[in-house]
C-alpha cells in the first residue's frame, strides 16, 4: 500500500474568522461567510453549529478497499511518521479496529483530533484520545453533523466533538467563547480550550466551515521540539 493511501491529504485547512489568531499559511474565510456565522444568516435554511476546537494532532482513520488504516493529516500512514504520538495513534487504531470497521464503508474516512500528547493545551483525565469531528463519504463529501453523531453513537463508543450551540441563528465569537469558557472556568491558562469551529449546513449538506482561535494561543509550547523539555502526555502509558 502506498505511503499516501488516499493519494491526497486526509484533511484540508479551515479558514479563520476575523480576530482569530492566524498561524503560518493560515487564511481568513470570505467576509460573507463570517457574517453568516456571527451576524446574520441568509434565511431559514442556514443551520449554524458551533463546536469545541480541540488542540492536538489532526489524524484520520480510513477504510481503503476494506482495509482500516491510520493516517496523519497530510495523508501518510501514521506508522511511518517520525513522531511518537502518531505511532501511538496507529497502535490505538489497531486496538480499536472493529469500531472503525462498523463505522466506515470502503472509501470513507473519519477525521478527528488525536489529543494523546499535549501541544499547546494540557488535558487531564482523557478517556477518549481521538475526538472525531468529520466523516467523509465515498464521494469525499462531509456528512452532516447530525449524521456524524448518529454514526458514532450507534456504531462506536466514540463521542463527537462537543457541540456548544446549534440553530438557525448566528453566534457571535464573544458568545461562542463564553459558552466554551463557562465549562472550563476553573482551569489555568495553559489548560484553556483554544477555540471553536463553526459549521454551516444548508439544504441537507455541509456548506462551509470556519474557526476561531484565541489571539493569545501559543502553538506547541509543550512539544519537545519547541519547549526543549520532555513530552507531556494527556493519555497513554506516559500520561501526566
Amino acid at each position: 500500500m502506498s505511503k499516501k493511501p488516499l493519494s491526497r491529504k486526509a484533511y484540508g485547512s479551515i479558514g479563520h474568522l476575523p480576530g482569530s489568531r492566524l498561524g503560518p499559511g493560515d487564511h481568513h474565510v470570505p467576509e460573507g461567510q463570517a457574517r453568516i456565522c456571527t451576524e446574520k444568516v441568509r434565511d431559514k435554511h442556514d443551520l449554524v453549529i458551533v463546536q469545541h476546537k480541540y488542540d492536538g494532532s489532526c489524524c484520520a482513520v480510513a477504510n481503503v478497499d476494506g482495509r482500516i488504516v491510520a493516517l496523519t493529516r497530510a495523508g501518510y500512514l501514521a506508522s511511518t511518521s517520525r513522531y511518537h504520538q502518531h505511532w501511538l495513534f496507529a497502535a490505538w487504531v489497531l486496538d480499536e479496529i472493529e469500531q472503525f470497521r462498523k463505522l466506515l464503508a470502503p472509501g470513507e474516512r473519519v477525521v478527528g483530533e488525536w489529543v494523546a500528547q499535549a501541544h499547546g493545551t494540557v488535558y487531564h483525565n482523557v478517556e477518549q484520545p481521538f475526538i472525531p469531528f468529520d466523516i467523509f463519504d465515498t464521494n469525499n463529501q462531509r456528512l452532516r453533523c447530525a449524521d456524524v453523531w448518529e454514526r458514532l453513537f450507534y456504531r462506536t463508543k466514540l463521542k463527537q466533538a462537543q457541540c456548544l450551540r446549534q440553530g438557525n441563528l448566528p453566534v457571535s465569537v464573544e458568545e461562542a467563547m463564553d459558552l466554551l469558557d463557562i465549562q472550563h472556568v476553573d482551569l489555568p491558562q495553559t489548560h484553556q480550550p483554544e477555540g471553536v469551529v463553526y459549521r454551516v449546513e444548508r439544504h441537507g449538506r455541509v456548506d462551509f466551515l470556519a474557526k476561531y482561535v484565541r489571539p493569545n494561543k501559543q502553538d506547541g509550547i509543550f512539544l519537545p521540539e519547541i519547549s526543549g523539555c520532555q513530552a507531556v502526555w494527556n493519555w497513554g502509558p506516559l500520561q501526566i
